[in-house]
């Protein structure tokens, strides 16, 4: 049998750390301006982005939610019972519970394209900015390989301010991603986002839930939506989530429960 020296390439590379987690995502650095190219992912939606939604303030990291990948989620029926509740507390909690969305690009860094293809991950604002980007008829698709423009991305942070800002300005000019023969290679070598963050379990997740229903774990509110993963803890606790009563603070104002509910559908695909 002939060797294959791909396969011990990429077998070497996995046993030395180079295929890591960290190595495969890319964070623009704080105080200076970078300049990328996008490239959309394969086997997109017609968008060149990637979404993921994650509960956060249960665990110390965030949890991959389930339900988005149609598979059983103990939070979102937790969610749907409170939603069926129709109390003011229940809609309190709910509001808690809710994930939140990141969304992931494709990027090559100039000036580094030794490194390949790496993943950036930024919040609703920056998305946003960049979808109206491509809306605009003087940029269109800025991730096309030959025709696309570069983006300058800038971050800032105010003095005082907790976290930074992330600004993005397509470059006004069209430029190829590289050469045909680099082009070839940094599409045969595009990372899969799936192997970023793993699935936890349901057992596993519910009962991280009911730790945090018996005060056990942070108030999602106090958490950023700037972090990212998945959590391995089982708390021993056998109580299901869905045979609980719950409590909360309720503030006076929510006088129409179902318009409430509703703008929290608005925005996260149930």
């Amino acid at each position: 049998m002939a060797i294959d020296f791909d396969a011990i390439k990429k077998r070497l590379a996995s046993l030395s750390g180079q295929n890591s987690k960290q190595k495969l995502l890319w964070k623009p650095p704080e105080g200076e301006t970078t300049t990328v190219r996008l490239v959309a992912f394969p086997d997109n939606d017609g968008t060149p982005f990637q979404e993921r939604y994650f509960y956060y303030g249960i665990e110390k990291y965030g949890i991959l939610a389930p339900y988005q990948f149609g598979k059983p989620d103990p939070v979102n029926e937790l969610i749907q019972s409170l939603k069926a509740e129709g109390t003011k507390e229940s809609y309190e909690l709910a509001k808690k519970l809710y994930p939140k969305m990141r969304t992931y690009a494709l990027v090559l860094v100039r000036g580094e394209e030794s490194e390949g293809l790496r993943i950036w991950s930024f919040g609703k604002g920056v998305y946003m900015d960049l979808m109206k980007t491509m809306m605009d008829p003087d940029y269109g698709d800025i991730t096309d390989v030959n025709e696309g423009f570069d983006i300058k991305i800038t971050v800032t942070k105010a003095p005082g301010k907790k976290w930074a800002d992330t600004s993005i300005m397509p470059r006004p000019k069209q430029t190829p991603l590289g050469t045909k023969k680099e082009v070839t290679k940094l599409l045969e070598n595009i990372p899969d986002l799936n192997d970023l963050y793993e699935l936890t379990s349901y057992e596993t997740i519910e009962n991280s839930v009911n730790k945090w229903l018996n005060g056990g774990a942070q108030d999602p509110w106090s958490k950023s939506d700037d972090t990212t993963g998945s959590t391995n803890s089982d708390p021993k606790n056998n109580q299901p989530v869905t045979e609980q009563k719950f409590t909360s603070a309720v503030d006076s104002t929510d006088t129409d429960l179902d318009s409430a509910f509703g703008d929290l559908e608005e925005e996260f695909p149930f």
